[in-house]
């Protein structure tokens, strides 16, 4: 039973819309850059499985003297895609040639990004979103076209 004289404090409507209204305001501005931040940790995360993929490609180069198998196909094989990778990578090679390509899956929201590898180093950006720029050079990692 409540003393006489004694009111109790609680919040009002307005004090909880406006603590709504901030976190709503804090949301919008917070969920793009997440969004953004783990699309560039995916993009990291296929570039440094192309570079490794160059790197053992060249290593069997210089043990065979060829990018192929005896099969005829990539020397080495591109892994098998686990559930949790953003992108497939793909690999075409001929004796003396060869491109590593990372295609991004479209259930990891990366649909629109694909990147490249050659025998050369050579590290090409083969599309991004249409929202983004593209350097065609380098392996575009931001959307305003910042290379890795």
């Amino acid at each position: 039973m409540k003393a006489p004289g004694r009111r109790l404090r609680a919040f009002t409507l307005i004090e909880t819309m406006i603590v709504v209204a901030i976190v709503a305001t804090l949301a919008t501005i917070a969920v793009p850059g997440y969004a953004s931040y783990v699309q560039r940790s995916r993009i990291l995360e296929a570039s440094a499985r192309l570079s490794d993929a160059a790197v053992r490609m060249h290593e069997h180069f210089l043990d065979e003297r060829t990018f192929v198998d005896a099969s005829g196909g990539c020397a080495i094989a591109p892994p098998a895609s686990a559930a949790a990778d953003a992108f497939a990578l793909t690999c075409a090679a001929t004796g003396a040639t060869f491109v590593y390509t990372a295609t991004g899956r479209a259930d990891k929201g990366m649909s629109a990004f694909a990147y490249a590898i050659d025998e050369t180093g050579a590290r090409t950006t083969i599309s991004v979103p249409s929202d983004w720029v593209r350097s065609a050079d380098c392996w575009t990692m931001r959307a305003d076209g910042t290379c890795a």
